[in-house]
């Protein structure tokens, strides 16, 4: 199973919104076929590890023991459904991590694999299982996007300048590390006064990998679409008061005025199929969201030889539980959880 987790890592930032999967086909202790979901709309896990069954082995397929770290599916998506397959293989044992919380699965698999006379496990490190997909659980269990906070302070807690000149915080290390984060979230938020004074492209042009999708409050659209976030060079939702159009690669969601901005955004992010959402400013958004208690991490970066006096103050956790500290070249990330 740890070897299953390994893979179906492999594919962070290219699956969503499915989940990260990945499976292990074992005879006699030997692994004699492995694959994981690679990329939204393909093959499954459970295809590519058997599919990855050398032809001199595959007469031991149906002697063997498939590990899986999720539930296999039993409804027709975009592939058949999985414990189909297992069962057309006529392989006798699964081992499952974790049972899959999609409303179409949902222990359907397992009962359709016990009904066809195989023995199943679960629950086997299910707790890494569970971790490895906590966007996806989160999406089918809480009905809302997966939410991550982001922002870089000064030593003495700003994270920008009262006027309009923009402040450079974190060393090079951290803004590449930064760009993995947003490869591996589905989208990317940020308020009208960051986007208007930023102007941020907010891909993750220094990694490799999908840029997530570029979202931005902007209630009045009164931002010039000249605009990085409004290139083209990746999709765009403007979150707004007065219409709901779709230009090319930019999608106009109308949300009200009165009601609560940040329940809005997550109700209309789960409705468009969107699973995870880094929020990366400004401070007033995140605050926004921490005050809602609606975040499931938050990271931190501070360099804390940068002292500037008067600015715009970082906003305030409440509710965290700190879970890692370590140092990217001269700037310390804090990482937390909501408790």
């Amino acid at each position: 199973m740890h070897r299953c987790l390994t893979l179906a890592e492999t594919a962070a930032g290219h699956v969503a919104p499915n989940p990260m999967v990945g499976a292990v086909l074992v005879h006699d202790d030997t692994i004699i076929g492995e694959g994981y979901h690679r990329v939204y709309g393909g093959p499954h896990a459970e295809v590519n590890c058997i599919d990855s069954v050398p032809a001199h082995l595959r007469h031991l397929i149906n002697a063997s023991t498939l590990y899986v770290s999720l539930e296999p599916c039993a409804h027709f998506g975009k592939t058949p459904p999985c414990a189909d397959l297992i069962i057309r293989h006529r392989i006798p044992r699964v081992v499952i991590g974790c049972r899959d919380p999609f409303k179409e699965v949902n222990g359907r698999g397992i009962e359709k694999l016990l009904a066809a006379g195989i023995a199943v496990e679960t629950g086997v490190l299910e707790r890494e299982c569970m971790a490895l997909n906590k966007r996806f659980f989160t999406f089918h269990t809480r009905f809302r996007p997966y939410v991550v906070l982001k922002w870089a302070q000064t030593g003495d807690g700003r994270i920008g300048n009262e006027g309009s000149e923009r402040l450079q915080i974190s060393g090079a290390s951290a803004n590449r590390l930064v760009h993995k984060w947003r490869s591996e979230e589905a989208s990317i938020l940020v308020g009208t006064r960051t986007a208007a004074m930023d102007n941020p492209r907010l891909t993750n042009r220094l990694w490799s990998g999908p840029s997530p999708v570029r979202l931005v409050v902007d209630l009045h659209l009164r931002l010039p679409r000249s605009l990085h976030l409004f290139d083209g060079s990746a999709r765009t939702i403007v979150f707004n008061a007065q219409k709901e159009e779709q230009e090319e690669s930019i999608t106009y969601c109308r949300i009200a005025g009165n009601e609560s901005l940040v329940h809005q955004l997550t109700a209309r992010l789960y409705q468009l199929g969107i699973n995870s959402v880094m929020v990366e400013g400004g401070a007033q958004l995140l605050q926004s969201f921490i005050d809602a208690g609606i975040w499931d991490e938050a990271r931190v970066l501070t360099n804390p030889g940068l002292i500037i006096g008067r600015g715009v103050a970082a906003p305030r956790l409440s509710h965290q539980r700190m879970v890692a500290e370590q140092y990217i070249g001269h700037d310390r990330l804090d990482e937390y959880v909501r408790s």
